[in-house]
């Protein structure tokens, strides 16, 4: 019975070789289901499995309580949802966290920090960091994952999600211990999910380059406020050859529109809300733009954000 475990184990491992070999496949939305592929998780385990870390989530993070912001990030991200090929519905809450982070748990969990709302510079931006945590959920990526890591490990550990490791992967996710492998997709992964991301940023009408200026700029954020940036969050900076795959999808399969949605009224009447509650001013800057800054007792500590050169307004449109 070993025997048959161990021949078992070995087909598994080299089926997920294979595929990772092939990071492009299906990276670009053709297949009708992106999630195929070899994976012992179920549909419906997976999300339990999710609503379980979700759970843990909410116990151990501070929810923001307010219900106007919260509605507008479920709004945007339900907009990606439909036009993903996810198939699951998504559950989504924003974190009341200065770090930038936005994280999906397997099944359609989604937590979205504050801090990533005040340092996108735009709608689009902001969709095209949604879009690829929804491209993750949709390709199944952390439950292909934890197959090879539960197939390799079948003879000598636990499954990795049982009892206690639900807690340990949530303490990763928030920011309390250091970053977990369950997260650290392999490269071909996240290749995928740029693909994928762009994709569903283009369906929902949004500039797909927004997405490639927004993880860009978080490396420089990062190098600038490393405590800035939630560790989690940090393994997703393009690096350069990924940077050109999604340049190359923008010009290649993406086909140019008249008309792109960059950015709202909306979300920068969001933008300043949130300011507000975590007792934040967004003063216009000189140069580079606004700066963020703390209040305390009428002297202010910057906190540096992205330059943001927008102002309330109509929605903007841009090609």
């Amino acid at each position: 019975m070993k025997r048959a475990w161990v021949i078992l184990a070995a087909g598994v491992l080299l089926a997920c070789a294979a595929a990772a070999k092939d990071p492009q496949a299906h990276a670009s939305g053709d297949d009708d289901n992106p999630g195929r592929g070899v994976n012992i998780y179920s549909l419906q385990r997976e999300v339990e499995l999710g609503r379980q870390m979700a759970t843990e989530v909410e116990r151990q993070a501070r929810m923001l309580d307010d219900p106007v912001v919260a509605e507008y990030v479920n709004r945007l991200s339900q907009n990606l949802v439909r036009n993903s090929d996810a198939r699951v519905p998504f559950t989504v809450k924003v974190i009341d966290s200065n770090e930038v982070n936005a994280f999906a748990l397997p099944g359609g969990f989604l937590f979205v920090n504050a801090g990533l709302l005040l340092r996108t510079q735009s709608e689009a931006e902001l969709a095209g960091v949604l879009a690829h945590e929804i491209a993750h959920v949709a390709a199944r990526h952390a439950t292909k994952q934890a197959t090879r890591q539960e197939v390799a490990n079948y003879l000598s550990m636990p499954l990795v999600f049982a009892g206690g490791w639900v807690g340990y992967a949530v303490r990763q996710l928030v920011g309390i211990a250091v970053p977990m492998g369950f997260m650290q997709f392999t490269r071909g992964m996240e290749k995928q999910a740029d693909a994928l991301g762009l994709e569903y940023l283009y369906r929902s009408g949004y500039d797909p380059l927004a997405f490639v200026d927004f993880f860009e700029r978080v490396a420089t954020l990062e190098k600038a406020r490393p405590g800035l940036v939630a560790r989690v969050f940090s393994t997703h900076p393009m690096t350069a050859g990924r940077i050109r795959a999604a340049q190359r999808m923008i010009q290649r399969r993406l086909e140019p529109r008249p008309e792109y949605v960059v950015d709202t009224s909306e979300f920068e009447n969001i933008r300043s809300r949130l300011a507000r509650l975590e007792d934040l001013e967004i003063p216009r800057g000189q140069g580079d733009g606004p700066v963020l800054h703390r209040r305390l007792s009428g002297n202010s500590t910057t906190i540096d954000a992205p330059p943001d050169n927008t102002a309330p307004g109509p929605a903007k449109n841009g090609k």
